[in-house]
């Protein structure tokens, strides 16, 4: 099990982070008392494996428990459990700013200057600064470029196996995909709905994928979109992406749409990518 303590500054990107985590299939724990974390981590061991991965946050706002951080460690360590520390920080000055905009008061001074808070919170952070595994400044870091930091140091499947593509066909008279990344619109292809020994039938009987397939376009539709695909895989995975859903939509979601989901799905498994395939609209079109 991977096991990672965030900590660091408050103000610094804390929040940000252990969301970006979650994505990354992180079970995530927020300002979880220190003397917690190994019983914490014990109930994680006994999920018989169905928690892998486990990021907590820990820092001053636990008040005087944030001092038992070190000890327990320590205690980690002596029972046999690895862990690693991710250490957020930022300048005084962006620190600061961000707390004008928030309008919040610092946690250490509720009611004096915030950088005094600051300065506070550096000298009791010192020592596990020391200790951690990776520092990030976010200072001049925009959300997405600490999305992608944590995308480099924590996401464990960094080829196309580490995502997931559902390929879901549908029916524009039902109504389009609310969830999908991509769609494309496979009505400019011929119907199989008007040959009537066809009508009755889906994309998944022989004789109407035959049909749609017969066409020239549609063969060089297919080369272009698994090719573009192929292409765009490997930069969703750079944005830590973990999901794409692609959508196929025809009139009615019975026919085109069911064939070249059909198509799709088994040319991007020949390639060696993770797919699901549903027809959302098959039994309605």
């Amino acid at each position: 099990m991977r096991f990672l303590i965030v900590t660091g500054l408050s103000g610094a990107g804390k929040t940000m982070a252990i969301r970006y985590l979650e994505d990354m299939g992180f079970f995530c724990v927020d300002n979880l008392p220190p003397k917690l974390i190994l019983r914490f981590v014990e109930l994680c061991q006994e999920s018989e494996g169905s928690i892998d991965k486990v990021a907590i946050v820990v820092d001053i706002r636990g008040r005087g428990f944030f001092d038992d951080l070190l000890g327990c460690l320590c205690e980690m360590k002596n029972e046999g459990y690895t862990y690693e520390v991710l250490f957020l920080e930022a300048s005084d000055s962006v620190l600061i700013k961000r707390y004008k905009e928030s309008r919040r008061a610092h946690p250490l001074v509720k009611e004096g200057r915030i950088i005094s808070g600051i300065q506070k919170e550096r000298q009791r952070l010192e020592r596990i600064r020391e200790i951690s595994d990776y520092i990030i400044d976010t200072s001049d870091l925009y959300p997405k470029q600490l999305k992608e930091h944590l995308v480099e140091l924590f996401h464990e499947n960094e080829n196309e196996e580490g995502l997931l593509v559902s390929i879901i066909s549908f029916g524009f008279k039902h109504g389009i995909l609310l969830d999908a990344d991509l769609v494309f619109d496979v009505r400019f292809l011929p119907n199989p709905f008007y040959i009537d020994e066809l009508k009755i039938h889906t994309g998944q009987k022989p004789e109407v994928r035959d049909y749609v397939f017969q066409f020239p376009e549609t063969k060089e539709f297919m080369d272009k979109l698994v090719d573009m695909l192929v292409f765009l895989i490997p930069h969703y995975i750079k944005e830590g992406k973990l999901q794409l859903v692609v959508g196929i939509g025809c009139t009615g979601g019975m026919h085109r749409s069911v064939a070249i989901g059909d198509a799709l799905y088994e040319a991007l498994q020949d390639k060696g990518y993770r797919v699901t395939i549903e027809h959302r609209d098959i039994a309605d079109g």
